[in-house]
């Protein structure tokens, strides 16, 4: 199935989503914790923020987050979801085209989690890549390529919303490795923490995820090694 990732696909993905899920919510995604262990907590970017699960977890563990989507319908569930947390007041819910938008200043993290553009995957990695502050962190969860074509996952944001449907499947496009991901970050301007390709099981899902996980540092300056 060929998926344009445009703003009226989102917005009819989380309406189905809202019609055939309602209030079920899905956890943080697990690579948020292991991928922020051991980072002092500042300013945060989640690009493509979806139900705001992940956002609502660094907000939660001290994070000042802007959590970004293009989707108002999945927007307005985040932060009706957000509302029973008491770190609310830490999260700038940002409606917002990735592949136009422009934040004012960079972030200490950013990071997402399976979100879809409707510009090249890459791209949108060196794009948000771009968003991070000098020692800040870059963390990115991305759908694994599979060379066989078998995906066996949903694409909708990283959460469990496809629940495996073989029509919900992300198209080759939107997946990566993670050679790709590390090779979209200048060697000069970033220190490759971890590169990883892991599966993992979901409840209510008969088919294992897939996953890139890509923690980086930026160099605080260009050309130096990371101290």
């Amino acid at each position: 199935m060929t998926h344009g990732f445009d703003a009226d696909y989102w917005e009819d993905h989380w309406r189905e989503v809202g019609a055939r899920d309602g209030h079920r919510q899905a956890p943080a995604n697990p690579y948020l914790a292991t991928g922020t262990e051991g980072l002092v907590p500042g300013t945060a970017l989640d690009a493509g923020c979806g139900e705001g699960a992940e956002a609502i977890w660094l907000a939660e563990h001290g994070w000042r987050v802007t959590a970004a989507d293009i989707s108002a319908e999945v927007l307005a569930r985040a932060t009706e979801r957000a509302a029973a947390s008491p770190a609310a007041d830490r999260i700038d819910w940002r409606p917002a085209d990735l592949g136009t938008w422009e934040p004012v200043g960079a972030f200490d993290l950013v990071t997402t989690h399976y979100a879809h553009p409707a510009m090249p995957q890459l791209a949108f990695y060196e794009r948000i890549a771009a968003w991070v502050a000098p020692g800040g962190t870059l963390l990115v969860v991305g759908h694994l390529q599979d060379p066989g074509g078998d995906h066996g996952h949903g694409h909708g944001h990283g959460h469990d919303a496809g629940h495996g449907a073989e029509d919900d499947q992300p198209p080759a496009h939107a997946t990566v490795t993670a050679a790709s991901v590390v090779g979209c970050l200048d060697p000069d301007a970033w220190e490759v923490v971890s590169a990883e390709e892991r599966s993992r099981t979901m409840e209510g899902r008969e088919a294992p995820l897939h996953d890139v996980v890509v923690r980086a540092r930026r160099r605080t300056s260009h050309g130096a090694a990371a101290s």
